[in-house]
């Protein structure tokens, strides 16, 4: 019935006129300006603004498209649009309902089949586009693939902690910084529970079913989707835990390693979750040793993980796991953990082309003096290991340097709030 439906050029109209009604709502909506690199938008290049659903895409896409002047607005998202199989049809609606544009706004493009020949149909034919996505895929196989060389990705996560307090308004102290990091670092940076003052509580379990639901099962055509809930739960109630897909295996109700890693693959993908490595100069051991699990937004690990009370030092390492994979996923960085032959372990390894550039150990509080004796002789010994001088330990409040020796190894480790951080340089 919608194929028969979609066939009608004066159906595909009147859907596209609602829709054009809806983006005019939108742009009255409350915007908070995005710490993304958008300078090249300008550009003839497709523009590709992917990342997890209800982060922003096409707020951002429509104020991104706005600025550049007139254009035409499809949302794919539309369970009607997703059955389109006649482009020409579409295309014609489209250009009677904007009067023929030269750039066009595609919001939610994987929903369509064969995506790929329509935007490089309107490529060819000299159209501006601009694309939005909820899938992690488009922005490494298939683009790579399909628009080879032809394509700016943008990547937009939830609010990081400046746009977060922006979102808040008001000029804050230090101390004020710190409880609003606490905040944050509970309930996460989705923009609608801040913009439109939702309770997270109300708000953020029913947008991780969505994701779980619209973005992985029905994509993958799931028959028994509850061990994927269980194994996305899981993972999220254990964050930074070291893990494999035996050990899931043997831990959840999914008995198959090879089908553990294929749900993996489809939580990545929908950004409800991503990898860290172990570090290894051999990439045969980085893809045999055990990966941690981070969360790409901390409101859906405190309202979907099953756990009594709040670990902050996990959530404020989880805030900073974010931040960095921001910059992974543009190729700025690459990022591992490190974990070393006596059981010592540092949260991240930075890498930017041959050299490891910066260690990273996160702990919200470094007032027992075991704790931070065996997180700064971590740092030190990871620093001997992999040639690295700059070593960063993160903390909710404490700031200034620590000389540290140990077993013939010295090192000066820089010590730094996690607000700060953020701010500064994790944005």
């Amino acid at each position: 019935m919608v194929s028969e439906m979609l066939k009608n050029g004066g159906f595909l109209r009147n859907v596209l006129l609602l829709q054009k009604r809806e983006i005019e709502l939108r742009f009255k909506e409350i915007f908070v300006r995005r710490e993304v690199d958008t300078h090249r938008a300008a550009g003839d290049l497709i523009k590709v603004i992917l990342g997890p659903r209800r982060a922003g895409k096409s707020l951002l896409a429509l104020h991104v498209a706005q600025a550049l002047g007139p254009f035409g607005y499809v949302n794919f998202d539309d369970e009607v649009l997703s059955d389109v199989e006649d482009p020409h049809a579409l295309l014609s609606a489209v250009d009677a309902v904007y009067g023929n544009p030269g750039r066009l706004l595609l919001d939610e493009v994987q929903n369509v089949p064969r995506w790929e020949l329509l935007v490089n149909r309107l490529q060819r034919q000299g159209r501006d586009l601009i694309l939005t996505g909820s899938n992690a895929h488009l922005l490494s196989s298939e683009l790579a693939t399909h628009l080879t060389g032809r394509h700016l990705p943008i990547v937009l996560f939830p609010f990081n902690f400046s746009e977060f307090l922006a979102a808040r308004g008001g000029e804050l102290t230090d101390a004020e910084k710190v409880e609003a990091c606490r905040e944050y670092a509970e309930t996460g940076g989705y923009p609608e529970p801040l913009v439109k003052g939702i309770p997270h509580r109300d708000y953020l379990p029913t947008l991780w079913r969505s994701i779980l639901y619209k973005d992985v099962v029905v994509r993958h055509r799931i028959r028994a989707p509850q061990g994927l809930e269980d194994l996305a739960t899981w993972l999220l109630s254990n964050t930074a835990q070291r893990c494999n897909s035996r050990s899931l295996a043997r831990s959840g109700t999914l008995r198959s390693a090879h089908t553990v890693d294929k749900y993996l693959r489809h939580l990545e993908e929908a950004f409800l979750l991503f990898p860290v490595r172990r570090f290894s100069f051999k990439l045969r051991e980085q893809a045999r040793s055990d990966r941690k699990f981070y969360g790409t937004d901390n409101g859906l690990i405190t309202s979907t993980a099953f756990r009594f009370s709040p670990d902050l030092g996990k959530l404020y390492e989880n805030l900073v796991a974010i931040a960095l994979h921001r910059h992974r996923l543009v190729g700025a960085l690459e990022l591992f953990y490190w974990h070393g032959t006596a059981q010592e372990e540092v949260d991240f390894v930075v890498k930017k082309g041959l050299r490891v550039t910066q260690l990273i150990q996160v702990c919200g509080d470094i007032g027992d003096p075991r704790r931070r004796s065996r997180e700064t002789r971590a740092l030190v010994k990871a620093s001997a290991d992999l040639a690295c001088d700059d070593l960063l330990l993160l903390t909710e409040r404490s700031s200034g340097e620590e000389e540290v020796s140990w077993f013939g190894r010295k090192g000066t480790i820089r010590i730094r709030p996690v607000w700060q951080w953020l701010l500064e340089e994790g944005r």
